[in-house]
């Protein structure tokens, strides 16, 4: 009970903590937008007002994320039995989508500026995708730890990198149009940055989808029907149900097919069962159903 304690406020602590970052990186990203919106209509730059749409964007996804975590902290209620850890599921399943489309929008606005390409001035796209730059750096510095262990962080990481990635191929541009009216290239960067990000972006859609759509959890069946029907009075396991609420938190329940017993006996059978699937299979909360030659279909996975 005090290591579940403790993993809970640990994993509160760090919640808090990722809040608190993307808020900082949502005011960072606001401030790059600005400062493009006013770069790209005192230049007359389409490339800079289309990234500033971007960062705007941006900025409303990061936004939506950092409601998304701090919903995502608010206990179980009688509304919301198990929580609302969902909330930051969806907000990665809505940042990604958003930056899909975006990024399609992209390579087909390179396409036609491919053929029709527009002059920019050079030195105020270097201006500006410098500041962009320098900005994006540091909130993808902010968030890059916390990337890896929530997808909710990682979907504003993405949008990210996609502006840092962005501001690097404007920076390009537009010292290759200063220097040798090289117009081609911004089209061309566009297109390969637009690549990247539609290949990160649908990884993390997938992983979202299959949790919004309750796909079973990743685990070794096999071993832990093994594993479990080496205990002593054990005879089956079957009916197994298992489920995310987000990436980090696995339901699971199952039928247990148990010989004739007291229950005292059979809460001694679920402790193991229960601490063996925490401890070996990282599983949040274990639901078991104890049974004595009940159900016919004794099958791991019921159709």
């Amino acid at each position: 009970m005090v290591k579940q304690e403790q993993q809970h406020n640990h994993s509160q602590t760090t919640a808090n903590l990722s809040g608190k970052k993307i808020f900082w990186v949502t005011v960072l990203n606001a401030i790059i937008t600005l400062a493009e919106i006013i770069g790209g209509l005192l230049s007359g730059s389409l490339a800079l007002l289309s990234d500033a749409i971007h960062n705007l964007s941006d900025t409303m996804a990061i936004a939506l994320s950092y409601f998304a975590n701090r919903i995502a902290q608010k206990p179980s209620d009688q509304k919301r039995t198990y929580g609302y850890k969902r909330a930051e599921i969806l907000s990665a399943f809505v940042n990604t989508s958003i930056l899909l489309a975006l990024s399609i929008v992209l390579i087909v606005e390179a396409a036609k500026r491919w053929q029709s390409p527009e002059m920019i001035d050079g030195f105020l796209m270097i201006v500006v995708a410098t500041i962009g730059l320098i900005a994006n750096f540091i909130s993808v510095f902010i968030l890059e730890h916390d990337s890896h262990e929530n997808l909710n962080i990682k979907s504003s990481y993405l949008h990210l990198i996609s502006d840092t990635v962005s501001s690097v191929g404007v920076l390009i541009g537009g010292i290759a149009i200063q220097l040798w009216g090289v117009i081609w290239i911004d089209p061309l960067i566009t297109m390969l940055i637009s690549v990247y990000i539609i290949k990160e972006t649908w990884q993390v859609i997938r992983k979202t989808v299959d949790i919004l759509m309750q796909s079973a959890a990743p685990l070794d069946y096999d071993t832990i029907k093994t594993d479990i029907e080496s205990i002593d009075k054990v005879k089956n396991i079957h009916h197994v149900h298992s489920w995310m609420v987000n990436e980090k938190t696995i339901y699971f329940e199952a039928h247990i097919d148990l010989e004739d017993m007291n229950l005292s006996e059979a809460e001694i059978i679920y402790d193991k069962i229960e601490n063996y699937l925490k401890e070996y299979h990282n599983i949040f909360h274990v639901t078991l159903q104890a049974e004595v030659n009940k159900c016919h279909d004794k099958r791991m996975f019921k159709v």
